[in-house]
């Protein structure tokens, strides 16, 4: 059953305990009258008291810090209070009770915050980066999840929308009110504006996607069996995550070791031994799926005297126990370290034309959809003669921007959002 917006709901709002101080927030319509029911008479509006937590029997649960937020001024828009505890455990517990029993339930997660976008005082681009600070584990991600949480997705939205709205009012009032003589013809520079609304959308959307700096730059390592990837690949991840053997094939299937070095994080893929031709069933399933890898990596790593494939770093490894390095190849040795600074090096080098920089605007997958989609119809709607088109591909065009701030969202979109935030948020 979903969640009644009607509830009254709380949770711990600071981590679980036990803790020095548990932060419990308390919202919704009976959220005044409940915390009365512990607390007695409630402090004014945004000034901590102390008060003296009691059950329905009166026996003391705690002494706790109370504030209260009247609605729509608080942060979900609805009356709510903070209950400031001790952190132990049987304290959260008891105090929890006591708020059930009084007519409160738990919350879901991300309920308060859903609550908060449902009641105007955030928009979904800005949830979707509270989601995104919530699970950032680097600098980077932690900096473009803030923007966003902070509304430069939503201003620069909103500023779209509005020039988009102006053009659209100059065609619709031509389409509508055609026959009056006050209402002139859309202005000749109507086509240019639009072109370049559409061409600073798709500025935005050549800038490299925000999933980047979550999900990691994909390194795939690549080359013939027995090359010395898995060395390779345990050395850049600091541990023994692959099983290195002379024997050639050890490695059958893809393995992935996530790694943050220097607030870049990275996905490092190594793969099966690429051979020409196997009579080896499961060698062949590791084989095509490292071609699969080879392609979708965002750096592949070359490790064989073969030339590469065009845009990958060609590697020579095992270089302390080789002749000396001929030609355009990083020579390097897992074994001894030798040349891995200079790798990682070339790495970030690489990364850094990958990952969105902290001046650009970046979008979610979801949002580049939208954009690109009303990016589209834009640039229709620059070309159109048929004002009735221009006016159809607006409205398309707005319809799209809207979805991207939650205006025009869907309730099955929303769930997906939340279920990633934890209770207390």
């Amino acid at each position: 059953m979903p969640p009644r917006a009607s509830d009254t709901i709380f949770a711990v709002a600071s981590g679980p305990p036990p803790a020095a101080i548990a932060v419990v927030r308390l919202s919704g319509a009976r959220a005044f009258v409940i915390a009365e029911h512990l607390a007695g008479p409630l402090p004014p509006p945004r000034r901590a008291s102390l008060r003296a937590l009691r059950d329905a029997a009166g026996a003391l649960l705690d002494r706790a810090l109370l504030l209260v937020f009247p609605g729509p001024r608080s942060a979900s828009g609805e009356d709510l209070v903070e209950l400031h505890l001790h952190g132990g455990r049987a304290v959260v517990a008891a105090v929890s009770a006591a708020l059930t029993a009084a007519g409160a339930r738990l919350a879901e997660p991300g309920e308060f915050t859903r609550r908060a976008l449902l009641n105007g005082r955030i928009d979904l681009a800005e949830a979707e980066g509270l989601g995104d600070l919530l699970m950032a584990e680097t600098e980077a991600a932690r900096r473009a999840a803030l923007a966003a949480a902070e509304g430069v997705v939503s201003r620069r939205v909103r500023d779209w929308t509005a020039r988009l709205v102006n053009a659209s009012a100059l065609v619709e009032a031509v389409l509508d009110f055609s026959d009056e003589g006050d209402v002139a013809a859309p202005p000749a520079t109507l086509p240019v504006e639009l072109a370049a609304l559409g061409a600073e959308m798709a500025a935005v959307l050549a800038a490299p996607p925000v999933e980047r700096l979550r999900d990691g730059v994909r390194v795939v390592l690549a080359g013939p069996p027995n090359a010395g990837k898995s060395t390779l690949f345990n050395a850049l991840a600091g541990r023994e995550a692959a099983i290195v053997s002379p024997i050639a094939g050890t490695t059958r299937d893809r393995i992935e070791a996530p790694i943050v070095r220097d607030g870049i994080a990275y996905l490092l893929i190594d793969t099966a031994g690429l051979a020409e031709a196997t009579d080896d069933p499961i060698e062949a399933i590791g084989i095509a799926r490292a071609r699969a890898a080879a392609a979708q990596a965002d750096i592949l790593l070359w490790l064989d005297d073969m030339p590469p494939p065009p845009g990958a770093l060609w590697l020579y490894p095992r270089a302390d126990a080789r002749p000396p390095v001929v030609g355009d190849r990083l020579a390097l040795s897992a074994r001894t370290g030798a040349g891995l600074d200079a790798l990682w090096a070339a790495l970030a080098e690489r990364a850094a034309a990958l990952l969105p920089r902290a001046d650009q605007l970046a979008l979610n997958a979801r949002q580049r959809a939208l954009v690109c989609e009303a990016a589209d119809a834009i640039a229709a709607a620059a070309t159109e003669t048929d004002l009735i088109l221009v006016a159809e591909q607006c409205r398309l065009a707005r319809r799209a921007l809207d979805a991207v701030t939650g205006a025009a969202g869907t309730e099955a979109m929303l769930d997906a959002l939340f279920s990633r935030f934890c209770i207390g948020k």
